[in-house]
């Protein structure tokens, strides 16, 4: 078997892993109809959530060194591989496009939105922690450990930044399915086959390439990834509930972003160098 077809399906596997995993919990929970929020369904909900991250800790142990493992580990706790300029970057780059975007929206001639979720929270600030602590938990700590720190990994062994990140968007949008017949996401709320469903794929795409751009500028640090998936949680979940033409709006803006920061790793000759798949395997790739 070669390096290539032997590195094909441990993707394969770390794929099969997550959908599976996560979609052992939340396929029932759909089926039965029951909000999550509101009863013992929250627990699969969260069970499922941790399936890429629990995929991509497995495939870690199944096919690296114990170096490897280290390795892995301290890309996820290490903040020092995080300089102060890129932690602005992460906190600021997804609340900057916000209010561009609904700045943009004003300049159309619309209102600026009632911010609902805002008011609640002024309303009642310590819904703010939960907001925070949900934000961590559900996306960034469940998923980057599998969709970046592994997936990506794999992906870029072989292809570019950019076309990596194409190859695993699709993967990533398509595992959410199920939350979209699941009451109490968000996902239900927006609706399956509505404008807000399509705008989610599309979104995928450019959010992948940021995600791409800041793990690969930090030393493949997860830890960067992990705080930016967080942001946008928490920026997206603040800003909620968007109208259809300002949710268009801030997915163009998502495009013009991604692009404009492709092309500029592409232009300079400083970008970050791709893991080979030898390095990957044997933990020699952390820079």
């Amino acid at each position: 078997m070669t390096t290539r077809t032997l590195d094909d399906r441990r993707l394969w596997t770390f794929f099969g892993l997550t959908y599976g995993l996560s979609w052992l919990f939340w396929v029932p929970s759909a089926l039965f109809g029951r909000d999550y929020t509101s009863s013992a369904w929250v627990i699969p909900f969260l069970l499922g959530g941790f399936g890429p991250s629990a995929a991509g800790v497995i495939m870690v142990y199944r096919s690296r060194t114990r170096e490897a493992r280290r390795d892995f580990w301290k890309r996820v706790i290490d903040v020092r591989r995080i300089s102060a300029g890129w932690g602005l970057f992460i906190l600021l780059i997804f609340p900057v496009l916000f209010a561009l975007t609904f700045l943009i929206d004003t300049l159309f001639g619309h209102a600026l939105p009632a911010f609902e979720t805002l008011a609640e929270i002024a309303a009642h600030p310590l819904l703010l922690v939960g907001m925070a602590v949900g934000g961590i938990i559900t996306g960034p700590l469940s998923e980057e450990l599998g969709w970046r720190a592994y997936a990506l990994d794999r992906l870029q062994a072989r292809w570019s930044p950019l076309v990596s990140s194409l190859i695993l968007a699709p993967f990533w949008w398509g595992w959410h399915l199920p939350l979209f017949f699941m009451r109490g996401t968000t996902q239900h709320a927006w609706g399956f086959g509505t404008p807000a469903f399509w705008l989610f794929l599309l979104g995928i795409l450019p959010l992948s390439v940021l995600l791409t751009w800041v793990y690969n500028h930090n030393g493949r640090s997860i830890l960067a990834a992990i705080l930016l998936h967080f942001t946008y949680n928490v920026t997206i979940g603040l800003a909620q509930p968007l109208p259809v033409r300002v949710n268009q709006l801030h997915v163009i803006l998502l495009f013009i972003t991604a692009a404009g920061l492709a092309l500029a790793s592409a232009r300079s000759k400083g970008a970050s160098r791709v893991a080979t798949t030898y390095e990957v395997d044997n933990g020699k790739a952390s820079k």
